[in-house]
């Protein structure tokens, strides 16, 4: 199916306690390709949010799931999401403009992220605290349990609408949480796509109720409503600041920005590193927050990299998103585009080196690589979202990874190199959440815990490791 070929215009409410409601007000979800609305949705005013939120806390105080009731639910709905895998990965492509086989990995790796949530549901457990090896304690037992901590809001971005929602909904559902949900306003018809696959799947009501609207309405709304327990937020670094301030001493869960960084060592599988990093740069028109960003080369062997780099990047095709041949789609928005065309030829202003790409057609910006590129330039101390590269000369790692860590992010980098210890050095080294080693960073299996450090966040996502998060350790003493 092309994008070309006309389709109706839907509309879409809101699931809030069981019913889907309508509001006087809705927003229209654009083709982020075509520009042609793909349907509208309602919007959330006050009362709407305060009923969901009223539902949540309800439902979480009167009516519990039991764990293997939770695992039935999630393990239903992850077979449901491969059973509507190309409706949904159509929606996706459109909302987003990632390609089509980008959204049908995006679902597919939404089904495995229920899956393993739904086996983490029954494997939820305390541990026995041997307090009665304490002086004064003999004649009691304790233990540990782990509760829900009641409501949890989950605030998701445009980039990954589907399975982002995912690494929040999921895990929060099998912990016996209860959810407020806030998609990207860009990209909200996926998120309540999934609402109905969890209806049909068997969730009951009030468990989710999403809502839908501007974040300085409904998301300052959230934030200040002390019935919210936990805040589970992925986004940039200074609305999740602002959320953390408005929120006071309720938890918050972060991920945040990044600007994520690969080293391409002296004795690296150079075919390899190009390989994977330019995989691992432009997917997604490289709105992806660890897309490769800056690329740091051994001098020995950087123009043999910068060359083969070139050729790879130059072989992708750039157009249509539903086309099976389309490698990069148009990014979110034409102001997002302009502002990566700026950014760039400030960056060349700057002294940098234009290798390939650079221009733009409306919100289509080709794959770009820039290379003496230096750590003061936007392109590299900035996230900047895009499909965008930059390469860089360096002489010792030791130096190498002190220049990486200088960035005031830290979510995952990649290292290439055949020396188990430059892999250690740099695995103890490199300040961030993740280093992966004969791999670019742009690297997330759904069952590991993910998560960065000092502006990329705090807190871990995947299903096992979000459900901790999600869970308060209640301890239990036994008086005999």
């Amino acid at each position: 199916m092309t994008a070309s070929q006309a389709q109706p215009v839907p509309h879409y409410s809101l699931p809030i306690d069981g019913e889907w409601v309508e509001t006087s007000e809705e927003l229209q979800v654009l083709n982020k390709f075509t520009g042609s609305p793909m349907g509208t949705v309602s919007v959330a005013n006050k009362e709407i949010v305060d009923r969901a939120i009223d539902a949540a806390h309800r439902t979480s105080k009167l009516k519990p799931l039991s764990p293997y009731k939770r695992f039935e639910i999630l393990r239903k709905t992850s077979a449901l999401l491969i059973e509507n895998k190309e409706e949904l990965a159509h929606i996706i492509t459109g909302e987003v403009g990632k390609t089509y086989k980008e959204a049908l990995v995006e679902v597919e790796r939404t089904s495995q992220t229920f899956e393993i949530a739904a086996e983490e549901a029954k494997r939820i457990h305390g541990e026995g605290i041997p307090v009665e090896s304490s002086l004064g304690a003999e004649n009691r037992m304790a233990f540990t349990i782990r509760v829900p901590v009641g409501v949890v809001c989950a605030i998701t971005p445009f980039n990954v609408p589907l399975n982002l929602v995912a690494h929040k909904v999921a895990p929060a559902l099998a912990a016996g949480n209860t959810i407020v949900l806030k998609p990207a306003s860009v990209t909200p018809i996926i998120a309540l796509k999934l609402a109905e696959l969890l209806e049909q799947a068997g969730l009951p009501g009030g468990y989710l109720n999403v809502v839908v609207g501007a974040g300085s309405t409904v998301g300052t709304w959230l934030s200040n409503d002390s019935r919210i327990n936990l805040y589970t937020f992925t986004g940039s670094p200074s609305i999740g600041l602002k959320l953390k301030q408005e929120t006071g001493l309720r938890k918050v869960l972060l991920e945040l920005g990044s600007n994520s960084a690969v080293i391409v060592h002296a004795d690296a599988d150079l075919d390899l590193a190009v390989r994977m990093s330019v995989g691992k740069s432009f997917a997604n028109a490289g709105q992806v927050c660890i897309s490769v960003q800056r690329i740091y080369v051994h001098r020995s062997i950087h123009d043999d990299f910068v060359r083969k780099f070139v050729a790879e990047t130059k072989k992708l095709n750039m157009g249509d998103p539903y086309d099976p041949s389309t490698d990069i789609g148009p990014m979110i928005s034409v102001r997002e585009a302009e502002r990566v065309e700026q950014w760039v030829q400030e960056a060349i202003a700057e002294g940098s080196k234009l290798e390939c790409g650079g221009t733009r057609q409306g919100a289509l910006f080709t794959p770009t690589v820039l290379s003496q590129v230096t750590d003061s330039m936007k392109v590299t101390c900035e996230e900047l979202f895009a499909p965008v590269v930059g390469v860089a000369i360096y002489d010792d790692i030791d130096e190498c990874i002190d220049t990486v860590n200088r960035s005031k992010y830290g979510l995952q980098a990649g290292v290439f190199t055949r020396s188990l210890d430059i892999a250690f050095k740099a695995a103890r080294g490199i300040h961030v959440g993740g280093v992966l080693i004969n791999d670019a960073s742009q690297f997330r299996a759904d069952a590991m815990p993910y998560g960065g450090v000092k502006e990329s966040g705090w807190g871990k996502e995947g299903p096992k490791y979000a459900i901790e998060e999600m869970t308060e350790i209640r301890l239990v003493i036994l008086n005999l």
